[in-house]
């Protein structure tokens, strides 16, 4: 059972039956409840600084995208803020595996959600895909030597990240065969869903072992390791910064500082926007405790290794697996194997005890055993432990959640004033716009592409009306 992320959550209020209003409608009450600003954006010539706050998948992808947003006469400044590196939290954790549909949707014993969507699948996979060839191009044309400074040095990537491999979801059962086969008529046509035999599956990997006479293939979905993607990407953002520098007047820059953030007071008047992509870090932040509807599930992963003595290689054409456990093929003789689920956890640590990685690996080596009989000539290497912030469902799904949450942190910095609290708020000082960017859930790598570039537009408007209301109507609760 999921458990609110802090004391006070919003959890518990039913967003199951909650009917998606239109984004005229949905943006009104929310204006109604002083939620929504419509506040200009910075006039021509003042600098402009924002502050993004986290470095995993949503917070690179707001980076990147806020770049694209720069004013071509006032220098802006983005500042990237994480104490666990880029891609040190739990998107660096992740298994990498990139698809548009629901994980529910590919149950092969559910087949009539077989091959469903995600909450706007189609375009969600192309802007993560424009930002894998974002990210490979900032490798392919690394950059200068002794243009990077000191402190980002170590956000360079010499190794390969994105496998286009494929993903084989393994069935459980053989229910309505009619039914899986329209689905895979039915699927995004850059990213099609097959159905295959049991024959065809084991030509793309003859160690593996099916229990049905078929399986999905979905031939085009990637496979990243998702913490060099983010470094590519944010050496992308820098690349980007100063080609815009070059043609413009105005000075562009994008930095990162590896930083703990204690408390969004430390941003209260220094920048323009805090952009908030914590993950479920966020629920630390003394100003937001309680009032974000997230639930928090630890998951581990386990890293194996193939022995150099062993020939059986998996083979690069070989596509990764989905089943009752997932394994993510990195190279001939490197696999991920996930991932175990902990509800309502609130260690934010990637490490693993001895004894969590022991009953971790009692949990998934046997799952995937069932279907690829092999792993028993891997070596564990080790484990690493991601938290993730979970939203709650609505009837479109479990969807993240974003907006402008001024109201949420000004009231609490208030309150604070009122309390005697030491702060640097100021009723004379304009303060800057809080956004935030979170729940992402098990999905930040298929989301935060369109996430971060629909939250930079409302940014650099000024205005959350820009935002899709069915990702801002969780508001209307707080």
């Amino acid at each position: 059972m999921a458990m609110t992320l802090l004391p006070g959550g919003l959890y518990g209020l039913s967003l199951k039956t909650m009917k998606v209003q239109s984004l005229t409608t949905c943006n009104s009450k929310l204006r109604m409840k002083g939620i929504v600003s419509t506040c200009c954006s910075t006039s021509p010539g003042t600098p402009q600084r924002y502050a993004v706050l986290g470095a995993g998948f949503a917070g690179i992808s707001v980076a990147w995208h806020l770049l694209q947003h720069c004013s071509k006469t006032s220098p802006t400044c983005i500042e990237i803020y994480d104490e666990v590196g880029i891609g040190g939290g739990a998107s660096g954790v992740s298994g990498g595996l990139l698809h548009p549909y629901s994980p529910k949707g590919l149950l092969l014993c559910r087949s009539t959600f077989a091959g469903k969507l995600l909450w706007n699948g189609a375009e969600c996979w192309e802007e993560a895909l424009k930002l894998i060839t974002v990210a490979e191009a900032s490798v392919i044309s690394e950059l200068p030597s002794g243009e990077i400074d000191s402190e980002n040095k170590q956000h360079t990537v010499a190794e390969p990240f994105v496998w286009r491999r494929g993903i084989l979801r393994i069935a459980a059962t053989a229910k309505n065969v009619y039914d899986l086969k329209k689905s895979a008529q039915d699927s995004l046509s850059d990213c099609k869903i097959s159905y295959i035999n049991s024959f065809a599956a084991k030509e793309l990997l003859p160690e593996l072992v099916l229990h049905s006479d078929f399986a999905l293939y979905m031939p085009q979905a990637v496979n990243i390791h998702p913490e060099r993607y983010l470094k590519a990407l944010f050496m992308a953002c820098q690349r980007k910064a100063r080609d815009l520098s070059a043609a413009r007047s105005s000075g562009i820059q994008v930095s990162f500082h590896k930083r703990n953030v204690g408390s969004l007071l430390e941003f209260s008047e220094e920048y323009d926007a805090v952009i908030i992509c914590l993950g479920a870090k966020v629920g630390l932040l003394p100003e937001l405790v309680g009032k974000l509807p997230l639930s928090t599930c630890k998951g581990i992963v386990a890293h194996l290794e193939l022995p150099t003595a062993n020939r059986e290689i998996y083979n690069n054409e070989s596509p990764s697996i989905l089943s009752s456990a997932w394994l993510a093929a990195q190279g001939p003789r490197k696999i991920l194997i996930g991932a175990t689920k902990e509800w309502g956890s609130f260690n934010t640590s990637c490490d693993v005890s001895i004894e969590e990685a022991s009953l971790a690996l009692k949990e998934l080596l046997p799952k995937i055993s069932t279907v690829y009989p092999a792993v028993k000539n891997w070596m564990v290497l080790g484990t690493r432990a991601g938290l993730r912030a979970m939203p709650p469902r609505t009837s479109l799904g479990a969807l993240p959640l974003i907006g402008c949450i001024d109201n949420l942190v000004l009231e609490s910095m208030q309150k604070d004033k009122l309390f005697g609290k030491r702060n640097t708020y100021s009723s004379q000082k304009v303060i800057p716009r809080y956004w935030f960017v979170g729940g992402l859930g098990s999905r930040g790598l298929i989301y935060h592409g369109l996430l971060g570039k629909l939250i930079a537009k409302a940014v650099a408007s000024g205005n959350q009306d820009v935002l899709p209301s069915e990702l801002t109507s969780w508001m209307l609760s707080c």
